[in-house]
């Protein structure tokens, strides 16, 4: 039906009884289904009409033109008979750039492990260790140590 399943049918169902009446409900599904009955008549009706028409005819006679016609060009087989104009071609692949900077990477390596083999091999001269000596105090740092004056009447 119109989307109305099984128990949305019970509800407006009851919904009617409520609303009409036990007595009038029968009275009222007959007046429904007559109703209905009287609309499928016209709607069939109408459809034989139209099928009678010779508008109707004719666009059913287009629409079976326009189906056979694209059967025949069949745009896909067009698609694949056609011949390109220009031949794809295969991409080449200049590298040389690439080996001259990876020429340049090989070099710095074997130029910083012979730099390590000859600082592992000549180690630097050890110097003394610096004698820790205690920092100089400033003069805000002297200030700073010094105790706050009590405050009291200045004598002049």
């Amino acid at each position: 039906m119109f989307g109305i399943g099984m128990p949305e049918l019970l509800i407006i169902l009851v919904v009617a009884l409520v609303v009409v009446g036990p007595k009038k409900l029968p009275d009222l599904a007959k007046s429904l289904g007559k109703g209905l009955q009287q609309f499928r008549k016209a709607t069939d009706e109408i459809k034989e009409g139209l099928e009678e028409h010779e508008s109707f005819q004719e666009l059913k006679g287009l629409q079976q033109s326009f189906r056979e016609t694209l059967d025949e060009v069949n745009p896909r087989k067009m698609l694949e008979d056609a011949n390109p104009l220009v031949e794809p071609k295969e991409p080449k692949l200049d590298l040389s750039g690439r080996q001259s900077v990876f020429d340049a990477i090989e070099v710095e390596k074997q130029a910083a492990s012979e730099q390590a083999s000859v600082e592992v091999a000549q180690p630097a001269a050890e110097q003394p260790p610096a004698e820790k000596t205690s920092p100089q105090p400033t003069k805000t740092a002297e200030k700073e140590a010094q105790p706050p004056a009590a405050a009291g009447p200045k004598e002049a």
